[in-house]
């Protein structure tokens, strides 16, 4: 005898779309994140990928041309108009300000938030000889570096994380630094000849982790995608990013911050840590700030305290310019 089985409704509630960047490793984050969706919500989640004015323009400097929100300006406009319900987005690509109706939803869990070394012969930042060529466009990473090892050639390096290790692999450099978190998350760890450590190369705000962004007015995503958020991520990443804020940073400003989270007296307190250097002279200044933080509003506190230090500091130097860019000659 057959006996007929119920067969599950279909779902016909419309699909949740992802605007993503169509690198690879953007749209790994993407499918990560529509896979999670799926299984927690039963939802059909697809894709909308999408290359972003910063995926074209490789022949200049970030800083140059409008700064990190390149990457995320064409996204904005497919939830504004309504193609997508959510961007996923590497979050030290998204600027300190978003556009008025845009909320980030929710922060994830951060990968590793180092930097690493990648060459093909030389094993560490400190094996590299007098003179070597290393690649990166980041001011950030520039700075650093620069007080590290003043003899290195630093040298500029845009696209793709596939197109940088090409230009490596082509003889273009000794060594280029890149984010840790891109490399593991595309299974290419083994290419990392070095973890940078923190007390050696502070992160950007927000590295390693990846921010959900919607309409503020979605009828149901803001709610949904907290399911999603990993809470000592995103309050450390609002502490981190509230620094940017608070002392107007962009690409133009060579800007680390970096929270972890340390245990004192049985308490768990927030270490907030920031570097500033200055785009044209070597010197690094540098801050650090703790506090039990339990809110995205304690955060934000931290963050500012921390960039209140960092702009003493920077007032006190005789050399202009440490807080963007130099003053015009009247």
């Amino acid at each position: 005898m057959t006996v007929d089985l119920p067969q599950p409704s279909p779902d016909t509630r419309a699909p949740w779309v992802i605007a993503t960047r169509e690198s690879r490793l953007a749209l790994w984050q993407a499918e990560h994140v529509r896979d999670l969706l799926m299984q927690r919500f039963g939802r059909t989640v697809t894709l909308l990928g999408m290359t972003t004015q910063g995926d074209q323009i490789l022949d200049r400097a970030l800083s140059k041309v409008g700064g990190k929100g390149l990457f995320v300006k064409e996204l904005e406009l497919a939830l504004e108009a309504g193609r997508a319900d959510l961007a996923v987005h590497s979050l030290k690509d998204v600027p300190m300000e978003l556009p008025e109706g845009f909320v980030l939803a929710a922060v994830m869990e951060r990968e590793d938030p180092r930097d690493a070394l990648v060459s093909p012969r030389h094993a560490s930042l400190q094996a590299l000889p007098q003179g070597a060529v290393v690649g990166t466009s980041s001011l950030r990473r520039l700075t650093q570096l620069r007080a590290l090892r003043p003899d290195l050639r630093i040298e500029p390096l845009r696209g793709n994380l596939d197109t940088r290790l090409r230009k490596l692999d082509e003889g273009q450099y000794d060594a280029i630094v890149l984010a840790a978190a891109g490399l593991k998350r595309l299974g290419l760890g083994e290419r990392i000849r070095q973890f940078i450590d923190t007390d050696t190369m502070l992160p950007a705000a927000g590295q390693g982790a990846l921010g959900l962004e919607v309409r503020a007015a979605h009828p149901e995503l803001p709610q949904a995608l907290r399911a999603l958020a990993h809470q000592p991520t995103w309050l450390a990443a609002a502490a981190e990013r509230a620094v940017s804020r608070a002392l107007g940073g962009s690409c133009s400003m060579p800007l680390a911050a970096f929270g972890d989270w340390q245990t004192y007296a049985g308490q768990d307190v927030l270490r907030l840590r920031v570097r500033l250097g200055h785009p044209e002279l070597p010197g690094i200044l540098s801050a650090e700030r703790c506090a039990a933080v339990r809110t995205l509003t304690d955060a934000e506190v931290l963050g500012r305290e921390a960039a209140a230090a960092l702009r003493t500091q920077a007032e006190a130097q005789a050399t202009p310019g440490w807080l963007g860019a130099p003053p015009s000659a009247p």
